[in-house]
């Protein structure tokens, strides 16, 4: 049996992200004839909300049939009642353990930040790492399905703002303050164009199960045309995804260009695992 293994680049590039992240700006709601709260950010006399530690229901183990772990940065409001909303991912791909992280911040608490010791409504940025698994599930009519779940406690990092001396993941290292500014394919920026290709080579596993399909990677291109801060955002299984990640590592562009000058861009590729 001949194996080919090809590798195909997305249309100029698929889900183009859209720049760094933005915060959402609104308020609580208030009613009728009463002004909105101020919702503060960090100044003096503010004390930031602190995180009440909570342990989430973890399922066995032994149910995992594949497990993917990652970083996903948000931006949310606490309340004055210590309440998360406005919870609002940070360049968002459209992943699982996305989904995943959002839901795990929407059902947190906090101790409220203060001002002057008075509880106010304070916007915070968050960096939950997350390890998660797809295992799976067959309901009361024995129908099986495939669902995304934890796997271990999430680990949760809460600041006005988080830096790049905060936490080692890469997307936060592109946009920190004296590095470039995440760009998008568009209005005057070139995409980033491949150089060279390394080809995913086929698991074991999959090799044997005659399994193929296509696997998509999320990447941000960097301004020396390098690949960093990969993350599956469509994942095959049987070991296919670790194959294509490292396929991908192994990249090289020519960075996107604005104006002459290189710029980072996040991409989404394609790797097309076929027998």
């Amino acid at each position: 049996m001949k194996t080919s293994r090809n590798l195909i680049l997305s249309t100029l590039f698929i889900w183009v992200s859209a720049g760094v992240g933005v915060t959402q700006q609104s308020s609580s709601p208030v009613e009728a004839g009463k002004a909105p709260a101020k919702v503060y950010d960090e100044g003096p006399d503010v004390v930031a909300p602190q995180l009440i530690p909570m342990e989430r229901a973890i399922p066995d183990a032994s149910a995992c049939a594949r497990d993917i772990d990652d970083e996903v940065t948000l931006s949310l409001i606490v309340d004055s009642d210590g309440k998360p909303r406005d919870v609002t991912l940070i360049n968002p791909v459209g992943t699982p353990i996305e989904r995943l992280a959002k839901r795990v911040v929407e059902q947190d608490t906090f101790k409220p930040g203060t001002l002057k010791g008075e509880a106010v409504e304070m916007r915070l940025k968050a960096r939950v790492s997350i390890e998660g698994c797809y295992a799976n599930k067959t309901d009361a009519n024995g129908n099986a399905s495939e669902v995304f779940r934890l796997k271990a406690q999430p680990v949760q990092l809460f600041a006005a703002k988080l830096t790049a001396t905060e936490t080692d993941h890469e997307a936060d290292k592109i946009g920190a303050a004296g590095t470039p500014e995440l760009h998008k394919v568009g209005n005057g920026v070139s995409p980033p164009v491949p150089l060279n290709f390394v080809e995913a080579e086929f698991s074991d596993e999959a090799r044997r199960a005659h399994f193929e399909g296509v696997c998509l990677v999320s990447l941000i291109v960097d301004t020396h045309g390098n690949p960093v801060n990969l993350r599956v955002v469509r994942s095959l299984g049987h070991g296919l995804d670790e194959k294509a990640l490292e396929a991908v590592r192994k990249w090289h562009f020519k960075p996107a260009m604005k104006a002459g000058v290189p710029v980072p861009v996040m991409i989404t590729v394609e790797v097309n695992f076929r027998l």
